[in-house]
């Protein structure tokens, strides 16, 4: 087992991508921290993994906020002792232009998925840092933040964020032993912020077909794992080669 008995987080645990993290670390012997918004989604990961014999336990927190955050944190050390990893994947998208996009959409989207991100990447990098004992943290990005989209602008730039706040923390966080990532996905499952998985959903990759959330899951749990141990700093792209390609010639 590759986690066996470290403890970790997964934000936006309940659907998709977040849930297969947590499952796929539970399998591999991690206590999983699922965190959601909506308690239905995340008791329904947290007894999946209670029936296949591991543990986890929910904590519905919003993320967004910062008073939140910090108890959650507390609350997962009071329950599993301490924290050697972070995933921070709960996003919502706007899928608006500039033209149609509100003050409103633009601030929750900033909100939920990049703030969340720092927020919890502070507390729980404080966290470790007062344990002595380092860390992993891997953030979740999007292809949508690598180019220009007819939509989504909110999203899109937030996830451009990401790509550099993970390196920016990274050499922060360095001499602290706690090394930090981030994934950049493509199209993979559900989108954003839906449960259906809609089949017929247009994909431009070299695999010619839509990725699936366990995909994103293993390289997650690649780049919390040892077998990444000389990774930092880096966004690894888990996009069927999307970013690779000459659009124009497909």
């Amino acid at each position: 087992m590759k986690l066996k008995d470290q403890v970790a987080i997964v934000t936006g645990a309940g659907r998709n991508i977040g849930e297969e993290v947590a499952k796929l670390f539970a399998a591999e012997g991690a206590r999983i921290a699922v965190v959601d918004l909506d308690r239905s989604r995340g008791q329904r990961t947290v007894d999946g993994i209670k029936a296949q014999g591991g543990d986890a336990d929910l904590f519905v927190t919003d993320v967004s906020k910062g008073a939140d955050v910090a108890g959650m944190v507390k609350a997962v050390v009071g329950r599993f002792g301490h924290i050697d990893i972070l995933v921070n994947n709960v996003a919502i998208s706007d899928n608006k232009s500039l033209l149609e996009i509100t003050e409103e959409d633009w601030d929750r989207v900033m909100a939920v998925t990049l703030k969340s991100q720092f927020l919890m990447s502070k507390h729980v990098a404080q966290q470790m840092i007062a344990q002595g004992t380092g860390g992993k943290i891997v953030n979740v990005g999007s292809t949508s933040g690598w180019q220009g989209r007819p939509r989504a602008t909110a999203y899109s730039a937030a996830k451009a964020a990401i790509a550099n706040f993970t390196r920016t923390i990274a050499v922060q966080l360095a001499p602290h032993n706690i090394r930090v990532n981030a994934i950049v996905p493509n199209k993979i499952g559900s989108p954003v912020g839906r449960d259906e998985f809609d089949a017929t959903r247009p994909v431009e990759n070299m695999l010619k077909r839509p990725g699936q959330p366990d995909e994103a899951a293993k390289a997650i749990l690649f780049l919390v794992s040892d077998d990444s141990s000389f990774i930092i700093g880096e966004n690894l792209f888990v996009d069927g080669g999307t970013m690779a390609m000459d659009l124009s010639s497909y």
